[in-house]
């Protein structure tokens, strides 16, 4: 089933727009409150299905790699692979929802909406590319986007309990001079620390395809606009379903938890020298797995016959990737910052010592 929102004015496909959170039509200009609206399976009972949705039917290949579907708007084949739960007509561009890809288990349960739009992005793009102070000059001035694509990506949201008990040896060093001496006294201390911690919505991607490490990099998300999942959100943008069920990811949130509640424990050895830890037993039962959709843009650059790849948090604007790097300017640098650290330590030297050497 492709589901896609037609303007009850004039019968344009309506998309969703980052600014105002509502669904635009670009034709006639209106606006429809997309909390307002029902969902389609409620709109087919009601008998008002058509007024904001057309659906058409699908084809899928026996291997389940690729489904075919056809666009209402103008007729056109769309061939996508297994993942893919919204994207755009490749002949009109006209949004597309494939709604039985969203529907059962593959339901989202929240979604973080683009608060970001496609010309803000760009623009925030290009400030944060001519900041970098080791970037080549041509990778800065130039402007080679290939392509700025918007994608809700999957990702599951984990709610822990987490408990723990740690013992650690624990020093206090004090040093002082009594007479001709220099005096260090260490003491050691046996601590113990029972924690009982709570951890809400820690986010792990649930996408094959996208790098864990840029994802993680991404965060953090303000969970303050968490919506419950409606599918006009993804109208004009990308957006795939999960690979990896909570199940399957359990074991990468566990490990960023256990280290949340050693570093939360270490914290509070804070005030001794030193801090080994003998022993420690952390437990994290899970609570709760949200299926929800993230929003990220990602740009594609090319620059000296060569993509770069970054990556933008589609609500705060935060920035990912790696960059080409000026061998020059990082030789310059490095060489200011040595000729810097020679002479302040000749000028210590002078001032100790009384010779400039």
């Amino acid at each position: 089933m492709v589901i896609q929102y037609k303007c009850p004015n004039c019968g344009t496909d309506m998309a969703f727009n980052a600014q105002t959170g509502m669904l635009h039509c670009e034709s006639c200009g209106l606006d429809e409150n997309i909390e307002n609206m029902e969902q389609p399976q409620e709109q087919q009972k009601s008998g008002n299905y058509q007024d904001f949705i057309s659906q058409t039917s699908h084809q899928t290949y026996e291997d389940d790699s690729a489904a075919q579907y056809q666009c209402k708007n103008c007729g056109a084949i769309l061939i996508t692979d297994k993942d893919t739960s919204a994207t755009t007509c490749s002949f009109c561009d006209a949004p597309m929802i494939l709604g039985d890809r969203l529907s059962g288990d593959l339901r989202p349960s929240k979604i973080i909406p683009f608060s970001i739009t496609k010309s803000q992005a760009e623009e925030a793009f290009h400030k944060w590319r001519g900041k970098g102070l080791l970037l080549p000059n041509s990778f800065k001035k130039s402007n080679r986007i290939k392509s700025i694509t918007g994608m809700y990506v999957p990702f599951w949201l984990y709610d822990l309990n987490t408990y723990g008990k740690v013992h650690a040896e624990c020093t206090k060093i004090h040093t002082y001079t009594e007479g001709d001496y220099d005096v260090t006294e260490t003491k050691y201390f046996d601590v113990y620390r029972d924690v009982d911690l709570y951890y809400n919505k820690i986010p792990v991607d649930a996408s094959e395809k996208m790098d864990d490490a840029m994802m993680d990099k991404l965060e953090p998300y303000n969970y303050g606009n968490l919506q419950d999942f409606n599918t006009p959100y993804l109208s004009g943008y990308l957006a795939e379903k999960y690979n990896y069920t909570d199940e399957d990811l359990f074991p990468r949130v566990e490990k960023r938890a256990h280290q949340y509640c050693m570093d939360y424990t270490r914290a509070t050895m804070s005030n001794y020298s030193s801090v080994h830890i003998h022993h420690q037993n952390i437990q994290i039962h899970p609570e709760n797995a949200y299926y929800t959709l993230l929003p990220v843009w990602m740009f594609c650059y090319d620059y000296e016959h060569a993509e770069h790849n970054f990556m933008m948090n589609g609500q705060t604007g935060k920035i990912v990737g790696k960059p080409p790097i000026s061998l020059q300017k990082t030789l310059g640098w490095f060489a200011g910052i040595s000729i810097i650290t020679f002479i302040i330590l000749k000028v210590i030297m002078f001032f100790v010592g009384g010779v400039w050497i």
